[in-house]
């Protein structure tokens, strides 16, 4: 698996062709025809029938034997020693949930791809992982960045994709079963199964909202697994929130897991004015195995400017060592991307791992 067993395929996605702006606060012009109106929203929790098999969304196929047997043979799975040694200096920096104003979206970095996203009254989290260690993989590498028992009250979760870093049984298990859950197609039985009662799939390009706030599920450029033989059963995705209720709804992109490619400018056409983007940076190494489902530092930078968004946050990284590149190089080599783009440092929101900030 690549998250898990994360693996890639055969070349890079395509880039977008858009031009970077020489700030994030002037996003790029939408190309070709406008953007097509927002979907109508879903009923909450309605059971849908779907197709036994996604494969047909994989951007490139996945890896076959002889894939496998290189990366074996080339033992890349984690850091080098040298590459460990920098787990000491890994940002971490719990502190308490920052007072939220009407009108503000707060995030806070949970760590990895988890976040407490408190938009419109409502308190997000995004891939919640609040375990220790999650299946054939080491323990993590910094602790989860607010405890638990100081979270206020979840009225939602988004799920990016079922692979184990994502989707946390645990951490799942410890919320009320009425808590309202969003999840990619095919993934509300499994739910359902652990007596969620208000779970809502969504395709791609679809939406549903709750309590003034609209959950759209965007493409990515992943796949999907959990099981010796569930590969690609449900979809992959991420999430745009836009706060309705605002006088200026605020809209953050939750990328969730992706590798670079063409989806990223699609995003950014159909919903255009995104304040946030929520990018993963981490787990890359090595390239010729990752590269389609994991998005290298500088590839962030590219898919925050292909979506027009505002501001980064930078994400996936520094908890789980989940690939070989060093443990403190995403940080070091998203920063120098974002400063050749000619971006505004103040647009990216490098946070450590608890930190906060707010639109």
């Amino acid at each position: 698996m690549r998250d898990q067993t994360d693996a890639p395929a055969a070349a890079p996605a395509p880039a977008s062709g858009r031009t970077a702006p020489t700030a994030p606060t002037a996003p790029p012009e939408p190309a070709g025809p406008p953007a097509p109106p927002p979907s109508v929203p879903r009923p909450l929790g309605e059971h849908r029938l779907w197709p036994r098999s996604f494969a047909d969304r994989l951007t490139t196929p996945l890896p076959g034997l002889r894939a496998f047997a290189r990366l074996a043979r080339e033992g890349a799975f984690r850091p080098a020693p040298d590459g460990l040694r920098g787990i000491p200096e890994l940002p971490y920096e719990p502190s308490p949930l920052p007072a939220v104003a009407a009108g503000t979206v707060s995030v806070t970095w949970a760590g990895h791809a988890s976040w407490i996203l408190r938009s419109g009254g409502l308190t997000v989290l995004t891939d919640p992982v609040w375990s220790r260690r999650i299946l054939g993989t080491p323990a993590r590498m910094t602790p989860v960045g607010v405890r638990w028992e100081e979270l206020p009250p979840v009225d939602a979760v988004v799920i990016s994709h079922n692979h184990y870093d994502h989707l946390d049984a645990p951490t799942l298990k410890r919320l009320p079963r009425h808590t309202a859950l969003f999840v990619p197609a095919g993934l509300a039985r499994w739910c359902r199964r652990r007596g969620f009662t208000r779970v809502t799939e969504l395709d791609w390009w679809e939406s549903a909202e709750l309590g003034g706030v609209r959950f759209d599920f965007v493409p990515a450029h992943h796949w999907s697994k959990r099981s010796l033989t569930d590969t690609c059963r449900t979809l992959w995705g991420g999430w745009v929130l836009t706060d309705l209720r605002a006088a200026a709804p605020k809209k953050v992109y939750f990328a969730g897991d992706t590798g670079y490619g063409h989806w990223f400018g699609e995003i950014g056409r159909r919903h255009p004015g995104i304040d946030l983007a929520l990018l993963p940076i981490g787990a890359y190494a090595p390239r010729w195995w990752l590269r389609d489902v994991h998005a290298d530092p500088e590839e962030a930078v590219r898919a925050c400017l292909d979506v027009g968004a505002r501001r980064m946050a930078p994400m996936h990284w520094a908890t789980f060592a989940l690939s070989a590149e060093p443990v403190t190089e995403p940080l070091r080599r998203v920063r120098d991307a974002w400063a050749r783009a000619g971006l505004e440092r103040s647009a990216l929101w490098d946070l450590s791992i608890g930190g906060s900030r707010a639109l």
